[in-house]
């Protein structure tokens, strides 16, 4: 008991509820509507709104940009409920700088273009109906991702 205490000092339940309702959630999305929810094309597609150049323009953008700031909405409004009713309602913080911060999301959002996909797009979507690019894509963000925290973690 005491790995899972030092793993998930504020509990595990919180992690696997909201695990089984974003799987709810994309399932239900694909199964009535034959959507794929991945947050990065919602992020490609609403930037098609206000940037004309072509890449933006892309009719995979324009054309799905309404359900997918939809989509985005829910994920808000779920966060929200989920502060409101079930978090002792205290703010979060962090001791990482701003810049750090910044680095770190050009860089999410670099390899999620070049992966064709983010996080969850292929690692809840993709992995999910068995696509084998979006398990070597997966494979590839944990990878790195032990890899940047091994390293900054021994700087910190």
């Amino acid at each position: 008991m005491d790995v899972l205490s030092s793993l998930f000092p504020l509990g595990w339940g919180h992690y696997l509820a909201g695990g089984l309702l974003i799987g709810a959630g994309v399932a239900l999305l694909f199964v009535c509507t034959g959507l794929v929810g991945g947050m990065s094309t919602v992020f490609s597609s609403t930037w098609s709104f206000v940037v004309q150049r072509p890449f933006f323009q892309q009719d995979r953008f324009t054309g799905s940009r309404a359900w997918r700031l939809v989509y985005a909405a829910g994920l808000i409004l779920g966060a929200l409920l989920w502060w409101y009713f079930f978090s002792d309602h205290s703010q979060g913080s962090t001791r990482i700088p701003a810049w750090q911060l910044l680095v770190g999301g050009l860089l999410v959002g670099y390899g999620a273009r070049l992966g064709n996909g983010c996080t969850s797009g292929h690692g809840i979507c993709g992995l999910g109906s068995l696509q084998l690019p979006s398990l070597g894509a997966v494979l590839t963000f944990m990878a790195t991702a032990f890899l940047v925290a091994n390293l900054f973690g021994r700087f910190a």
